[in-house]
C-alpha cells in the first residue's frame, strides 16, 4: 500500500507525463525514491527542466493527491502501476507506455488471445450487427474483446461478446468511475462485473476530446489483432490503426460498398494490405491467433455448433417463412423491397414478419425495415 502511494504521487503530479515518469524511474528505479530525491538528485535526470523539479518538490506538500489516494482506497477502484506484476505485459512493450492503470473489474488475462473491435460511432445498423456478431463468436472461441465503449461499433462489439460469455475490456478517455457516453451505464456496470473497465487517468477526470486518441494506444496495445468493422477515410478509429502498425499489430477489415461513406477506411485498409474479415473464422487467419489456437487447449467447436444451429433453425421453418428469412441479411430491408422480391402480398408478409420476430429470428430496426438477428 505505502509503495502504491508513491507511485500514485508520481502519477498525479500535474504537468509530468508518462515520459517524464519513464525518465525519471529509469534514473532512480522507483517512485518512493523519486519521492525521497533532492532537487539536486532531480536536476540530473535527463529529460526533466527546472520547471519539472520545481513541481515535483512542490507536489509532495500537495495534500490533495494524498486525500485522492485515501478515497480511491475506499473505492473498488485497483491502481496498478508498471513495476507492479499485474501491469499488462503488452502494455510494456510500448515506447509510451502509462505509468499506471486504473481499473475496475479485471485485467486481460495474459495467456488469452485479445481482439480489438472499433469503428464508427454513427455507425449503420449493419455495422452495429456484424460488430456484435463478431463479438460474440469470438467469446464462444475464448478471444477476449477490447475496444473504447464509444456510441456504435465499440459498443456493439461489448455487447455481442457479454452477449456470448465472454471476457471485454473497456479502455476509457476519462476516469473509471465515470460513464461516457452516459447513456451506456447499463453496459457499464456489465463490463466492470464481467470483465474490466480501465483508464490511465485519475477518478474524477472527465471526457474531454484530447484524451480519447491518446487512449487508443492501449487498446491496441492490448489487442493481437485490431479489426476495423466500419470507419470514415478520416477517422478516430484509423488513428488507431496506425498506433496497431506502429507496435507491430496485425489489422483486419470488414469490407463494405463502393460509395459507403462508412466503408470507405475499410477498403482502403484492405487496398493497402490489410486482412479481410467476412466471418470470425477468418479470424484463424491471423497468424497470431493461428498459432495461439495451435497451443491452446480449448475447445472451439462452439462457434460450427452455432453455425449449425443456426442452419438447423432456418430448416425448421416452413417454406414461407424460409423464403422471408432469407431474403435477409445484416442490412436493413425495407417491407415494400421484401414484398416486391417475395412476390406476397403485403397482409401476408407482415403476418409472416412479425412471427420471424415473436421467434427471435429477425427484428425490425426501424420503421418497416428488417434486419436478422445474426449470421
Amino acid at each position: 500500500m505505502e509503495d502504491d502511494f508513491y507511485w500514485f504521487w508520481l502519477c498525479n503530479i500535474s504537468g509530468i507525463g508518462c515520459m517524464k515518469i519513464k525518465a525519471i524511474i529509469g534514473s532512480l528505479n522507483d517512485a518512493k525514491t523519486a519521492y525521497n530525491a533532492s532537487a539536486s538528485v532531480l536536476y540530473n535526470i535527463k529529460g526533466l527542466h527546472r520547471g519539472d523539479v520545481n513541481r515535483i518538490i512542490k507536489s509532495k506538500d500537495d495534500v490533495d493527491i494524498y486525500n485522492a489516494f485515501t478515497k480511491m482506497c475506499h473505492t473498488d477502484i485497483q491502481f496498478v502501476h508498471i513495476k507492479s506484476d499485474k501491469y499488462p505485459s503488452k502494455l510494456k512493450e510500448l515506447y509510451d507506455s502509462p505509468a499506471c492503470l486504473y481499473v475496475r473489474g479485471k485485467l486481460p488475462s495474459e495467456n488469452r488471445v485479445s481482439v480489438a473491435i472499433i469503428g464508427a460511432r454513427n455507425c449503420t445498423e449493419y455495422g452495429r450487427s456484424v460488430a456484435a456478431m463478431l463479438g460474440e463468436h469470438f467469446a464462444h472461441m475464448g478471444i477476449q474483446v477490447i475496444s473504447g465503449m464509444a456510441a456504435g461499433i465499440d459498443t456493439a462489439g461489448h455487447k455481442g461478446c457479454l452477449a456470448g460469455d465472454g471476457y471485454t475490456c473497456a479502455v476509457l478517455g476519462c476516469g473509471v468511475d465515470i460513464c461516457y457516453p452516459s447513456q451506456n451505464i447499463e453496459l457499464f456496470s456489465n463490463i466492470i462485473q464481467n470483465g474490466g473497465v480501465i483508464s490511465e487517468y485519475p477518478p474524477g477526470t472527465r471526457p474531454i476530446p484530447a484524451n480519447f486518441p491518446v487512449r487508443n494506444r492501449i487498446i491496441s496495445g492490448l489487442a493481437d489483432v485490431v479489426i476495423v468493422v466500419e470507419a470514415k477515410k478520416k477517422s478516430g478509429s484509423l488513428i488507431t490503426v496506425d498506433l496497431a502498425l506502429e507496435q507491430n499489430k496485425e489489422v483486419m477489415a470488414v469490407p463494405g460498398r463502393i460509395g459507403d461513406i462508412l466503408s470507405e477506411g475499410c477498403n482502403e485498409l484492405i487496398k493497402q494490405g490489410a486482412m479481410v474479415i467476412t466471418n470470425p473464422e477468418d479470424i484463424r487467419f491471423s497468424s497470431f491467433v493461428t498459432k495461439w489456437i495451435k497451443n491452446s487447449e480449448i475447445d472451439h467447436s462452439d462457434l460450427k455448433y452455432s453455425e449449425k444451429n443456426e442452419y438447423e433453425k432456418i430448416n425448421v421453418l416452413a417454406s414461407e417463412k424460409n423464403m422471408l428469412y432469407s431474403l435477409l441479411g445484416l442490412c436493413p430491408i425495407s417491407l415494400e423491397e421484401i414484398v416486391r422480391w417475395s412476390g406476397l402480398d403485403i397482409q401476408r408478409t407482415i403476418q409472416i414478419l412479425l412471427e420471424l420476430q415473436l421467434n427471435g429470428y429477425i427484428k425490425e430496426v426501424g420503421h418497416n425495415r428488417y434486419i436478422r438477428n445474426s449470421l
